[in-house]
């Protein structure tokens, strides 16, 4: 079910050359018992038992390309969703800040990994405040996202039947193909959570029936940094806020 929450119709349209996939997590050990390196994801992630959690909320700032686009693409995904730190699928709503034909792209899209994802025909510029969400109900998951600048917001429902809903994530990622992990573009630093965006009850999860921000579940949070498969950092994150609700991720490189 496709839910329009503004005037305008929202259609969207299949992405099929890139995919927004499971952290492709890499052999280094962890550093710490809350910090692990992946080769596609930076951000933070909170893990439960099978089927505790049943919601995400995060908000950030579309970040701006840096510099000049080269001439080969580059991809930065920036999302929140449900599962894939430790599953199969993941079910996941969030932006993009690209280089495509060597200039800045900018758009939203949604995804119920593995099947395809889906570009949302919504306007989004650098600097637009974004706030999403991702919901689960049994095997319905419904993914939410609204640009609090426009105003303008998307919602998708679909059944996951074979969904773990074991992690819920706050994800910046360099997206892949069927050739492998795109290079990332450098999108400077994006800025996550309330302290940034201004937006109440922000990097929230559900999970064992109980809601609060990302630094409220101790152990069970990890940090994540993206690095190369020779493990050179490609993004990197912040620590989380006092309030544990933000945070910032940091381009340093492409990769791969």
């Amino acid at each position: 079910m496709i839910v329009i929450a503004v005037a305008a119709m929202l259609a969207f349209s299949a992405l099929p050359a890139i995919s927004f996939a499971t952290s492709a997590t890499s052999s280094a050990p962890m550093i710490r018992n809350d910090s692990v390196s992946s080769l596609n994801w930076s951000g933070y992630a909170v893990t439960g038992a099978p089927g505790s959690v049943t919601g995400v909320q995060g908000s950030w700032v579309v970040p701006a390309i840096q510099g000049t686009c080269p001439s080969t693409n580059q991809y930065s995904s920036h999302w929140v969703g449900i599962d894939g730190y430790s599953s199969s699928t993941v079910e996941q709503t969030g932006t993009d800040s690209d280089c495509q034909g060597g200039a800045p792209t900018y758009y939203a899209w949604f995804e119920f990994y593995p099947q395809p994802s889906f570009r949302i025909s919504m306007a989004i510029h650098p600097g637009d405040v974004m706030s999403a969400q991702v919901s689960r109900s049994g095997s319905h998951f419904k993914v939410t996202i609204t640009d609090t600048t426009t105003g303008a917001s998307f919602s998708k429902t679909k059944v996951v039947s074979s969904a773990q809903a074991s992690s819920a994530e706050w994800i910046t990622e360099a997206p892949s193909s069927s050739g492998g992990i795109l290079p990332l573009a450098d999108f400077g630093t994006v800025q996550w959570g309330t302290d940034y965006t201004a937006v109440g009850s922000t990097n929230f999860a559900t999970i064992a029936g109980t809601t609060g921000a990302i630094g409220s579940f101790g152990s069970s949070v990890h940090q994540i940094t993206m690095v190369t498969s020779g493990g050179a950092v490609k993004a990197s994150p912040s620590s989380l806020s006092s309030d544990g609700t933000s945070f910032t991720v940091t381009w340093v490189s492409s990769g791969p």
